[in-house]
């Protein structure tokens, strides 16, 4: 699915940046939950949760949703 290749998509971002999820949360305006729920898949980020995390990972949100190079 897309939206899980997504949510894997911040999770390595994130993880190339070398932010933990708190710090991540804070750079992006979000909770360390909210945080949490999209990386494991158990949500699906709206497109206003997605514009805060491409902000927070400094990527623009088309870079962030091209997942045709994320493997699962």
């Amino acid at each position: 699915m897309i939206s899980d290749k997504i949510c894997r998509k911040i999770r390595l971002e994130r993880q190339k940046l070398g932010l933990s999820q708190e710090e991540f949360a804070d750079k992006a305006g979000l909770s360390r939950n909210a945080i949490w729920k999209i990386e494991s898949g158990k949500v699906s980020p709206t497109l206003e949760t997605l514009e805060k995390i491409a902000s927070g990972l400094e990527m623009e949100l088309v870079d962030l949703i091209d997942v045709t190079k994320v493997e699962l």
